[in-house]
């Protein structure tokens, strides 16, 4: 292939990354909060991250002004024109996991190509737990103004 071909080739799969006039370096830090974010807005997703990274999220929300990991639970890597992302991911009960994973996966290729450039080659999901709510949760309404 010669290095015309070669150009072209990058501008097709990354378009803007690779210009004549310098290349686009996106770190892996940002394709992990991207995916992150893009999963957490999918209905049906309770959490993300194992069991010692949510307590770990927990302990952390607790501080005064630390902020929660919009990365957590999420493994990525990243190339010049592709990368893949790992996923570890709480459901709610009831809902259907094969379809959750399906708006799961369309969110996070979507978010990561339209923001990046980058072609997602693989999002792999791991549900790790199911959330089911308990009785001594408080609910999220007030009964005090009606």
């Amino acid at each position: 292939m010669t290095a015309a071909a070669e150009k072209t080739v990058d501008l097709v799969v990354a378009p803007g990354l690779v210009t004549e006039e310098g290349t686009t370096t996106i770190a892996d830090v940002v394709v992990q909060k991207i995916a992150g974010l893009a999963t957490r807005e999918v209905a049906g997703v309770h959490a993300l991250g194992g069991g010692a990274a949510r307590a770990f999220g927990a302990l952390r929300d607790r501080i005064p002004g630390a902020s929660a990991s919009a990365g957590q639970g999420v493994a990525v890597e990243v190339g010049e024109k592709q990368a893949a992302v790992d996923l570890e991911i709480v459901v709610e009960y009831g809902v259907p996991i094969a379809d959750l994973s399906r708006q799961v996966r369309r969110s996070v290729i979507g978010a990561i190509e339209r923001m990046t450039g980058l072609e997602v080659v693989e999002v792999n999901i791991n549900v790790g737990d199911v959330y089911i709510p308990s009785a001594d949760e408080e609910p999220t309404t007030s009964d005090r103004v009606r």
